[in-house]
């Protein structure tokens, strides 16, 4: 198997690019998944997002998709946005195939908590109110 896609990047996330790097012909079902910046968090209106990654963001997103796909047997590909993303942006797409839906959805929960959990990308919400707060700090 070939390297997993993983992207940590500036550029506004090609879907189309995620989801082809899963497509293969024995996959019955593929899912993807759009983390997408929302107006509101904790009941206060959000009006933008600043994401900033560590240095080693890149090359930990990618073994850590290496890492899923091995333990899964799926094919699967992530792609995390940094920089300033407005409402309604995607900050995470994520991809898994599989030969059955089940599995699909199974590991891209899976995939996506871990990216979450453990890749060194933090957020800065900027707030209506002209407050801001910093998030997976």
């Amino acid at each position: 198997m070939t390297q997993p896609y993983a992207r940590v990047d500036e550029q506004p996330i090609d879907e189309a690019a995620v989801r082809a790097a899963v497509d293969s012909p024995e996959s019955g079902a593929v899912v993807v998944f759009h983390g997408v910046i929302r107006n509101h968090d904790g009941g206060a209106a959000v009006r933008a997002l600043d994401y900033s990654a560590h240095p080693e963001a890149q090359r930990l997103l990618a073994e850590l998709v290496a890492d899923e796909a091995a333990r899964s047997g799926l094919r699967l590909a992530a792609a995390h946005r940094v920089g300033a993303l407005r409402i309604g942006d995607a900050a995470l797409v994520a991809a898994a195939a599989a030969a059955h839906r089940a599995e699909a959805f199974a590991a891209i929960e899976r995939l996506v908590e871990r990216i979450k959990a453990e890749i060194p990308i933090w957020k800065r919400q900027h707030f209506a109110d002209d407050t801001s707060e910093w998030v997976g700090l």
